[in-house]
């Protein structure tokens, strides 16, 4: 192949968060003309903090030369530490569990990857794709503000929902199952004075943790979760979603009832079910899933860094197939599947979280007071990040 193998193809990847601007970084760098729509008006400044771990997800950072801005951005993070309702220590894992090598926040790693694909990549924010028709030369996507084009390939990038798979892949319903669990975060003024390090607090089936920004100590970070059946309500009805939590959490004791305070005046809030993801096929036709689309697990852990991963391969398989969609996107996904597959295999990340009953959090509490299942916590995670082996692909230019 040609360090340009991909000079011509036209690629419309759905989607802004993390794995779509590192695809749209690889692609163009192989020479395609690549186009990201994001739904959204600007790059997302919600959610958790991320980590990667292990050779296999720094490799590709380093590969994408965004490895050294990352460390330089990273929070650091620390412990997190399980207490009870007067904040007396029940037990605490280390840092190693929830930081990994490099924890960033999300807003800082979709910034930086933006930025490094922005030059040779058109963003479309504000706009979604409605619908989308194959043909023998090409396929043809209508945008909801941008009209219609014809591009040579279309990636669904575009998280847990995605409007891609639905369009192409069929309802989400055929895909997504709920785990039984929904999950919360939002950020209010550190009135209760508190440091960097979660303070997790329990009762059978709800979890609440509040620790110090990382970047601002005069902001706080709130993260929630509870067991629930599926819930009715609308992805934009904040007003909705922050009901919804209060029920969930109103009486508890401990710091609760301030930080259900700062809910009410939160502008932003991070709401969804905690699900897995199953697609049976990754790609149809000219049409591939990437990231939490194809193989997502909410807080299952290895999400972004498997995402990074993906990226780097399907457009590595792409570029080594110099351009057939065809055999890029089979190499890809059969490289790819058993490794997305093995850490989405995990346990629901609600049910050790928040364990529903009060034995399972009696069990959970005893169970991790001992050093022993500490440091196998530990070392499962990063044993499964690094299950891969990355190829080398052909260098593309400079």
């Amino acid at each position: 192949m040609t360090t340009a193998a991909l000079r011509g193809l036209r690629v419309l990847i759905s989607g802004a968060g993390i794995a779509g601007p590192a695809l749209a970084y690889w692609l163009s760098r192989y020479g395609a003309a690549v186009t990201v729509v994001e739904i959204a008006p600007a790059l997302r400044t919600s959610g958790f903090a991320v980590d990667f771990r292990g050779p296999t997800h720094l490799g590709v950072l380093s590969k994408m030369g965004v490895l050294a801005e990352l460390r330089a951005l990273q929070t650091h993070g620390g412990a997190m530490r399980w207490v009870d309702e007067h904040g007396r220590r029940i037990f605490e894992l280390p840092a190693e569990f929830a930081g990994g090598d490099i924890e960033v926040l999300r807003r800082d790693l979709s910034r930086v990857l933006y930025e490094r694909s922005a030059e040779h990549t058109r963003y479309l924010f504000g706009d979604v794709i409605t619908d989308a028709a194959q043909t023998a030369d090409g396929i043809r996507v209508e945008f909801g503000r941008h009209g219609s084009c014809t591009f040579d390939i279309v990636i669904g990038a575009d998280g847990l929902h995605s409007g891609v798979r639905r369009i192409v892949f069929g309802p989400e319903q055929r895909y997504v199952r709920h785990l039984g669990y929904y999950v919360a975060g939002w950020r209010l003024p550190n009135s209760l004075g508190v440091d960097t390090t979660p303070r997790m607090y329990n009762v059978p089936g709800r979890m609440i943790s509040v620790s110090a920004d990382q970047h601002d100590p005069d902001w706080a970070d709130v993260f929630a979760m509870f067991a629930s059946p599926r819930l009715d309500y609308g992805w934009h009805d904040l007003e909705r979603q922050k009901t919804l939590i209060a029920d969930a959490f109103t009486g508890l004791r401990w710091h609760v009832p301030r930080l259900l305070t700062g809910l009410r005046d939160a502008p932003e809030v991070y709401f969804d079910a905690i699900s897995r993801v199953r697609v049976p096929a990754w790609s149809s036709g000219r049409v591939a899933l990437l990231g939490d689309a194809a193989w997502g697990l909410t807080l299952g852990g290895m999400g972004v860094g498997t995402a990074i991963v993906g990226a780097y391969v399907l457009a590595g398989e792409l570029a080594a197939a110099d351009g057939d969609h065809r055999t890029g996107f089979a190499a890809y996904e059969k490289r790819m599947r058993p490794y997305a597959a093995r850490w989405q295999r995990g346990a629901n990340p609600g049910a050790f979280l928040a364990p529903a009953s009060a034995f399972g959090l009696w069990f959970r509490n005893t169970l991790f007071r001992t050093r022993l299942a500490r440091s196998l916590l530990v070392g499962s995670a990063t044993s499964v990040a690094a299950d891969i082996t990355l190829p080398e692909y052909p260098p593309a230019p400079a």
